[in-house]
């Protein structure tokens, strides 16, 4: 059986990231690096050759491509991501896309000159559909957005189910006409959309979505437009759901111009527990994403596909948690 770093770590108590950092020469107390090397010689681990050379050829650097890093979601993870790639001896180039593919291909074509040992990025849906057609010389993880046909591990939420958790918790508030707002640039979006009409089917209710620039603007005007200037009031949605933090937090702010109560006038419930959503009017009901099990689990991932990069490519799927607030309180 192939001993790996997993099996090092958990022989020497410490996080695989530890055990790269000292077998990489990174800087760690010589009580620790003692405990690690004692754990080597107790499992009997043999490094990837393979890998170490192409770490040695490396910039010790990794890559760390977002989508918005407005997007309160992808600041939690990219700290996420910095702390655990420190732990490991290794620096952090951090580049944001603004969900233009094009941005996306420059940053790429900059981690080859850059030479860098990985990448940890969060593609837009362009993207994702060619990904398994464009070869690179550097190992990639996809966060927060998966590809079909990857040939990229991944770690992810799952969307769909938590959508699905948004709108049924929505329904048993007494509420039926419930809009979904969805981002339009990437998969995340697709899947949430997918969860959400999933649930309304389910529920026997009248979906009414629609895809729109992930920015608190886009949502911002929906909003207007449907409950400013969408006419009677009997028409207007009674809820809505929103899928990014940033659509949330144009939902919150639209509702608050127009002078409409949460969630007297209009239900509102969306992803991504940031300060402000427990800290606004009665509080906004949530999706929690484990955003730094996000990005360690990135790390680790990376770290152990440089350790064994012929291994089995592997999806790791994440569970939400529903934070309930007043946003959300039992239709009157």
């Amino acid at each position: 059986m192939t001993v790996g770093i997993k099996d090092v770590a958990r022989v020497a108590g410490v996080s695989p990231a530890t055990v790269s950092r000292v077998l990489g020469n990174g800087v760690v107390s010589d009580a620790l690096r003692q405990q690690v090397e004692a754990a080597v010689r107790e499992t009997g681990y043999r490094p990837n050759l393979s890998a170490r050379r192409l770490r040695s050829q490396h910039s010790q650097t990794i890559g760390l491509i977002v989508a918005d890093i407005r997007n309160p979601f992808f600041t939690a993870v990219s700290r996420a991501v910095e702390d655990a790639a420190y732990q490991a001896g290794l620096r952090v180039i951090l580049c944001n896309t603004d969900e233009d593919p094009e941005k996306e291909a420059m940053y790429l074509r900059l981690m080859e000159e850059e030479r860098v040992t990985g990448v940890i990025f969060a593609p837009t849906r362009q993207t994702v559909e060619h990904m398994a057609e464009t070869p690179r010389n550097f190992p990639t993880v996809l966060i927060d957005r998966a590809c079909q046909r990857s040939r990229e591990d991944t770690v992810v939420l799952d969307n769909a189910a938590a959508a699905g958790v948004l709108v049924e918790h929505l329904y048993d508030q007494g509420y039926r006409r419930i809009v979904g707002l969805f981002g339009n640039a990437s998969t995340t979006g697709v899947e949430r959309h997918s969860g959400y009409m999933v649930a309304m089917s389910r529920l026997r209710l009248t979906p009414d979505a629609v895809f729109i620039p992930p920015s608190a603007e886009a949502a911002e005007a929906e909003i207007r437009r449907r409950m400013v200037d969408g006419g009677a009031v009997s028409s207007r949605p009674e809820a809505v759901v929103a899928s990014n933090g940033l659509l949330l937090m144009g939902v919150v702010r639209a509702a608050g111009e127009a002078g409409l109560a949460i969630p007297g006038d209009l239900a509102v419930a969306g992803f991504d527990n940031e300060r402000w959503t427990e800290l606004v009017g009665p509080g906004i009901t949530v999706i929690e994403q484990p955003v730094e099990t996000i990005g360690r689990t990135a790390m680790t991932m990376l770290l152990e596909r440089l350790d064994a990069p012929e291994a089995p490519i592997r999806k790791v799927v994440l569970s939400g948690r529903c934070i309930v607030r007043g946003s959300t309180a039992r239709k009157g």
